[in-house]
This record gives C-alpha cells, structure tokens and sequence, in this order.
C-alpha cells in the first residue's frame, strides 16, 4: 500500500484525486493519510466527505508517506510544503504554479535531483489529448512547417494566491507543450479583462489571450498548408495527471526533465516584467 498526503487541498485537484483512490479499483494499492490545507475550511469538507484524517501541519507525515501531492493555490506555498519531505526522495505531484521565484524555481529542482526526488505536475492542459495532438503535429511538422498558432485560457488577476501567478501557467505551459518549452521573448499587453501576450520563437509566433469571466480553453496551430484549432476541456488532464504521478509511486521513472519541469516560471516572469514595463522581454534561460 502506498500511503500519500495532499498538502494544500483548497482546489478541486484535491477532491478529484481523493476521488479516483476512492471510488478507481485502479487505485485500490493507494491511501490517502492526511490533508492539510492553511484554509481550515477547506480541510473540514474533505474530512467530513472522504473520512480522511486531517493534519495539523504540513510536515507532520515526513518520514511516513510514499509520496507527497501538493496543489496549494498559492504558487509560493509549494516549495514550502514539499521541502520537509525532499531528503526522503519521495515521489512529489506539484501543482501549477510550480512557484512564482526564479530562483527558488531552480533550488528547488537542484535539491530534488540531490535526493532523487521524481515529479509531475504543472497545468492539466498540457495532459489534454488536444494538446498532445497539436505537439506531434507540430514535431512532425504535419501541413508544413509551423508558421503561427493561438491559444486562449481562462486568468484571475484579482486573488490572494499571488495574482498573476494564480491562473497564469495553464496558458502558459499549453503554448510551451505545443510549440516548445522555451520561447526566444514574449511581448504582453492588457486591455481591460484581456491579457494579450505573443510568444516569440524562432521562425514564428504564438498569440495567447487571457480572458476574465470566461473559462473557455482553445489552441490552434498553423501550419504552411493549413491550420488545426479548436476548444478542449481540461478534466480529461486531471485523469492523465494523476495516473502519471501514480506511476511514480510504483517506481516508474520521471517523464520529463527537470528543466522543462520549471520552464513555465521564466515565462511567466518573463511576461509579468513585459506587463511592467511594456517592452518586448527575454525569457531567461538557465540549467540546473
């Protein structure tokens, strides 16, 4: 039996998984052993609706878990809540946004390949079939050669789980699945509830638009002799998400580097400091 906590459990990521080990005979090998959350509200529902035993700190199960979930709303609180438990070399799902910090970005990766600590994570888009339809065309070059693309994705400026950071990263890491984890610059711009940013890469560029009181999800792909776009639900990547951090618990093997793990970060720096200063922005690039 592999035993797991989930650590900041305010979001629906945290129901859906206590969903799957509940009711998926897939999952039957997993248990969940505690919950911890800064909302004590939200701790309380999940007690009171899967039984499961609530935490009164978010370290108090080092040294008794298999693998750790984290999908606190605030991208800051990430690296905190998995730090207790990374010299165990436990398995770890971190939820979007890995953080908000650069530099605490690439620590955090540089103390997890220390202690062999495997993770997934990131946004449910980049899980989504239509996504993952759209990069194999796009590394197969099907129609051509890729000339643009558009991507559109729901954004909430207005929290108190670090503003911009809060909803960024599932436009963001569907634009880097697609076309590529490490676009040359972006350039972004607001206008009212919108939020329009082009992602430059070599040779061409990605329109992303950030919409307010709208949670449509849409990407598209423009090829030489043609173009392939459409909407797409994001709960078909809560499955996908899931079941990859459960091949993690069984010994499976890290899916993608640890670079392209925290890629979203330097993009979405990249696009806040293009908000502050309206200027085209290089996205800063770095190894681990």
């Amino acid at each position: 039996m592999s035993k797991i906590v989930i650590l900041g459990c305010e979001n629906s990521h945290a129901n859906t998984f206590l969903n799957y080990v509940r009711d998926n005979p897939q999952y039957k090998d997993v248990e969940v052993i505690g919950v911890y959350s800064d909302e004590e509200e939200a701790v309380k529902k999940l007690v009171e609706e899967y039984g499961v035993p609530a935490m009164k700190s978010y370290d108090e199960a080092v040294g008794k878990v298999d693998g750790v979930v984290i999908t606190a709303r605030h991208g800051d609180n990430h690296y905190k809540y998995a730090k207790p438990y990374i010299e165990s070399g436990v398995p770890m799902f971190i939820d979007k946004p890995i953080t908000i910090s650069e530099a605490e970005a690439i620590e955090f990766m540089q103390v997890c390949i220390k202690n062999g600590v495997r993770l997934t994570g990131g946004s449910c888009c980049k899980d989504n079939s239509w996504v993952l339809d759209l990069k194999k065309e796009h590394e197969e070059s099907v129609g051509g050669k890729t000339i643009g693309g558009y991507v559109r994705a729901p954004i909430n400026l207005n929290n108190v789980y670090g503003g911009f950071y809060f909803y960024t990263q599932h436009l963001v890491e569907t634009v880097t699945t697609i076309f590529g984890c490490y676009p040359e610059s972006v350039y972004a711009r607001q206008n009212g509830k919108t939020l329009s940013v082009l992602f430059h890469y070599d040779g061409f560029t990605v329109d992303g638009l950030f919409t307010e009181e709208s949670w449509n999800y849409y990407a598209m792909r423009q090829a030489m002799d043609g173009e392939k776009g459409g909407f797409f639900p994001v709960a078909e990547g809560f499955t996908r998400e899931f079941h990859e951090f459960y091949e993690l618990l069984v010994g499976e093997k890290q899916k993608g580097s640890y670079e392209d793990f925290i890629a979203p970060v330097f993009v979405m720096n990249a696009i806040e400091r293009s908000l502050a200063n309206g200027k085209e922005e290089k996205v800063n690039k770095y190894s681990l």
